[in-house]
């Protein structure tokens, strides 16, 4: 029974997504809701300015859909289910406001950081407050030893960093056609094998719920790209894929499972502190994918290794969690 609401659930956030994909994707374009490209971007990305954007709305309301059919058919919705919601559809609202200001009020940067930062801060202690009136563990664990900490009040410091952080690891890795839609879909598909494995249905329902939403967007993101996530989409699914961790109590592991993301900003990291205190660049640019493409890789080799690479990440995080 619950092996079909699994596969069921994939194929309702797919079909949900390609149905809705080819109505909204047209509006956007009518809206004149294009990607302005940066000019201090590679010269080839130039072409893509005026694809729609914010198309992670769609996904959004896939998953959302989804998510909440499909827990019904096995069990009410639980805290767990409402908590990602939370975190998802919260860091979403969030990333709207940053795409909207861009392409509609015309101001490239959209928020500043420091508005985005408040608003991820927000969303992430109520998240921290909701888990502790359900007296969630504040225990931490390290993968391949016995090692536990208990981190007590300061799991809430440790929450708002994972969240944001990895709220704005995968925006940062969202360059490509592609790209962060692949790599997440792997790292979500990853995360549900393990909550499944520790009998979190609800949580695994949702990971699929995204996984399959993923898939159905791919249709249109792949190279060449139909339309773009936005921050709308990125800084949601990076949000959403933490939030799970956390409630999976595989925080650290998912340094691992998203392995791409953390690269990609370590790429970031090192390339500032190193054009700071040197004056040379590490890379010819960063993130990580723009400098691949400057050395001459086609736009999908860039992609297709990067799914490969996360694709290992997440088969060997299955691996430790569940064999070691």
């Amino acid at each position: 029974m619950l092996e079909q609401v699994i596969l069921f659930t994939i194929l309702m956030g797919f079909f949900i997504t390609v149905l809705l994909s080819p109505i909204f994707i047209p509006f956007l374009r009518r809206l004149k809701f294009g990607q302005s490209i940066r000019d201090e971007g590679p010269k080839s990305h130039q072409k893509k300015s005026g694809t729609p954007t914010m198309g992670g709305i769609v996904f959004l309301i896939s998953i959302v859909i989804t998510t909440f059919v499909m827990t019904g058919k096995f069990s009410e919705p639980s805290v767990e289910t409402y908590l990602l919601l939370l975190v998802t559809v919260g860091f979403g609202l969030l990333g709207f406001l940053d795409d909207f200001i861009k392409v509609v009020m015309k101001r490239n940067l959209g928020l500043t950081s420091k508005q985005k930062l408040v608003g991820q801060i927000v969303i992430s202690v109520i998240f921290y407050v909701v888990l502790r009136q359900n007296e969630f563990s504040t225990v931490v664990s390290i993968p391949l030893t016995d090692l536990s900490l208990d981190l007590g009040w300061f799991f809430v410091v440790f929450i708002v960093f994972w969240l944001v952080g990895f709220s704005n690891a995968v925006n940062l890795t969202d360059g490509l056609d592609g790209l962060v839609s692949g790599t997440a879909a792997i790292a979500f598909g990853a995360l549900a094998v393990l909550a499944w494995n520790q009998s979190q249905f609800d949580v695994a329902i949702f990971s699929v719920a995204v996984v399959g939403a993923l898939l159905g967007f791919l249709v249109f993101n792949a190279h060449p790209a139909k339309v773009f996530m936005g921050d709308t989409g990125s800084l949601a699914l990076g949000g959403a894929i933490a939030a799970i961790a956390i409630l999976t109590k595989m925080e650290i592991l998912l340094i691992l499972i998203g392995g791409v993301f953390v690269i990609e900003t370590l790429s970031v990291i090192l390339q500032v502190i190193s054009f700071k205190t040197t004056g040379k660049r590490i890379f010819k640019m960063s993130p990580l994918h723009h400098h691949y493409e400057l050395v001459g890789w086609s736009e999908w080799r860039v992609v297709v290794t990067f799914w490969t690479v996360g694709l290992l990440c997440a088969v060997l995080g299955i691996y430790i969690e569940v064999w070691i």
